[in-house]
């Protein structure tokens, strides 16, 4: 062997994926050797948390909050009027837009009495587990922007993403998962630093799980890299001996590199993601009841995101820290009348069926769902041929929701103004969403920070304040 070989060079001409390598038993040797700790064991968090875990339910392309879940009674009366001020900075229609009412009834729901529209009446059933925030804005309408803007807190500069700082800030519960999973990304979105750790240690970046449509079933395997088609367990071993060698080396003679250690880090955890990964796509032990309210079939098809909501409480289950599942379709410029429908007709059960099952199985105290997009949009109509009308991007005033452990049920917080524009009452930023969902992790925002360029960095920058009106 050559005495200058450092690990990187070993790392950069291995023949064989990385995931394929069982790394377990010598870590615990490499730990002896120089006090390795895993970047990824589990941390206490700053204060008691009022949950463990966070499922993201992202709706990308900017669903109509005005066709959902924000009631506005004078849009009803106002349809085809004028707008009667200057629309948003953050909106992005022509210059004399009209005023177009939603083509969907809203009516109230459970013992608090929130308005939900008659496309989720699933969800309505729920209504007093939800905590809706009104009164969203940023200052863009553009998608990639609005999307990075949701995940990061900023649409300007390259940012770790909220799940990057939750693993960061609290390691990893399970040691045969990742700690943090984006399911069925869009591309761009991947593409455009939504799921990055950005400066954070790269072992903070998200595992993406892919293709996940039918549990049990996948074409092909939906983590890249997982399965080695080429050594057996024993001449993996053989050949990760020979690389935590010049681990353990390198470490001897040079400081921490935080792209090695992430290798490696994946290296242990991958060997163990061969059984748990296909054990988590497994079906078969669900039951048909549990499939039925979800609105899977037996064999566990059906419904796409629906999979998703079942595999998103299976990962809960079993120690993934923040879980992020996602739908497209919401980019409604025209035929809002159906699209929202078909839309809401794909999330609907599937998450009502997300929130019973997670009661029924003690889960739903220490969890917490976060849905939303990257924006909402106008109440004004974007004019098509035929009367096919549809909604334009608005990040002027929308809803986001959350329910579960920690945060108040049946709870209409903020407002946007009368016909839905921007928002009006108890303004929310993406900052104080994000310094909430910390704090509800027991993370204090202010004090959870890393140092790169000369400056101590946070999630949410030096203006995010946590909501607290909507804590329990």
């Amino acid at each position: 062997m050559n005495p200058s070989m450092t690990r990187r060079d070993a790392l950069r001409t291995s023949a064989a994926g990385f995931g394929s390598l069982a790394l377990a038993a010598l870590c615990r040797q490499a730990q002896a050797a120089d006090g390795y700790v895993s970047p990824l064991a589990a941390r206490q968090p700053h204060f008691p948390a009022k949950v463990k875990r966070v499922i993201f339910m992202f709706m990308e392309g900017g669903p109509s909050h005005v066709d959902t879940f924000d009631y506005k009674p004078e849009l009803y009366k106002a349809d085809g009027k004028a707008l009667p001020y200057e629309q948003p900075k953050a909106g992005t229609v022509g210059k004399e837009p009209k005023l177009m009412k939603p083509p969907f009834k809203f009516a109230q729901h459970g013992e608090s009495g929130l308005w939900i529209s008659e496309v989720l009446p699933h969800l309505a059933r729920h209504a007093d587990d939800l905590c809706l925030i009104n009164g969203m804005f940023h200052d863009t309408g553009l998608h990639e922007a609005g999307c990075v803007m949701m995940h990061t807190g900023e649409f300007r500069f390259t940012r770790p993403s909220i799940g990057s700082w939750i693993t960061y800030g609290l390691g990893s519960e399970s040691e045969n998962l990742p700690a943090y999973v984006s399911v069925n990304p869009r591309d761009r979105n991947e593409s455009s630093g939504c799921y990055s750790n950005a400066f954070l240690p790269a072992v903070h970046h998200a595992t993406i799980m892919r293709g996940v449509s039918k549990l049990g079933v996948q074409k092909s395997p939906p983590i890249r890299n997982v399965n080695n088609p080429i050594l057996s367990t024993s001449e993996q071993r053989r050949q990760l001996d020979f690389v935590q060698r010049l681990n353990v080396r390198y470490q001897q003679q040079k400081q921490s590199d935080s792209q090695i250690d992430a290798v490696i880090e994946s290296f242990e955890r991958a060997y163990r993601m061969q059984s748990a990964v296909p054990e988590l796509l497994e079906v078969g032990s669900e039951t048909k009841e549990t499939l039925e309210l979800y609105g899977l079939k037996s064999d566990g098809s059906g419904n796409a995101f629906a999979v998703q909501c079942l595999l998103a409480r299976r990962m809960a289950e079993a120690g993934v820290r923040f879980i992020e599942i996602s739908q497209g379709g919401w980019d409604h410029h025209a035929g809002i009348a159906t699209g929202i429908p078909n839309a809401c007709r794909g999330i609907d059960q599937p998450i009502a069926g997300l929130i019973t099952d997670l009661k029924q199985r003690g889960l739903w105290n220490d969890t917490l769902l976060v849905w939303g997009g990257e924006f909402g949009r106008t109440p004004v109509l974007e004019q098509k041929p035929n009367n096919n009308h549809g909604r334009d991007h608005n990040g002027a005033g929308f809803t986001y929701w959350l329910a579960g452990g920690g945060v108040k049920g049946g709870l209409r917080y903020g407002a946007t103004d009368e016909l839905g524009y921007f928002a009006a009452e108890n303004k929310v930023k993406v900052h104080e969403l994000h310094a909430t969902v910390l704090h509800l992790l027991g993370l204090d925002h202010q004090k959870l920070t890393y140092r790169y360029g000369g400056r101590d960095y946070t999630l949410t920058d030096v203006d995010g304040e946590v909501v607290r009106d909507i804590l329990a």
